[in-house]
């Protein structure tokens, strides 16, 4: 009888022989490298300039710019200080160049008239 494995020998409990097949040798293979994958898709450096120009094209300097309207940089409202009592009063900015401004407080009721 030709075995192309080793045969390993074993005893029942009865005591019979059993014989039963052994793994054939296997040579060892190098393990496999694994290679890695670069999955993002940003660039490996930020340049600081930009050097692309567009020449062809829809021009980007011509034309109407959809911006926001320049805001004001005055106050809505004033600070005045009364002459009698001290007290701050604060104001909404008047539209005439003339106006009088009267003091909140209950005690002062001081009118002040600006022009």
């Amino acid at each position: 009888m030709i075995h192309s494995a080793e045969e390993v020998e074993y005893i029942n409990l009865k005591g019979l022989l059993i014989l039963m097949a052994a793994k054939a040798p296997g040579g060892k293979k190098r393990p496999r490298r694994k290679r890695k994958l670069r999955l993002s898709l940003r660039q490996s450096k930020i340049k600081k300039a930009d050097t692309y120009t567009d020449s062809l094209g829809w021009s980007t300097d011509v034309g109407r710019t959809l911006e926001d309207a320049p805001k004001k940089a005055e106050p809505e409202t004033l600070m005045i200080q009364c002459d009698m009592c001290g007290c701050r009063l604060k104001i909404p900015k008047p539209k005439r160049a003339r106006y009088t401004v009267t003091c909140s407080y209950p005690e002062c009721n001081h009118i002040m008239s600006f022009d």
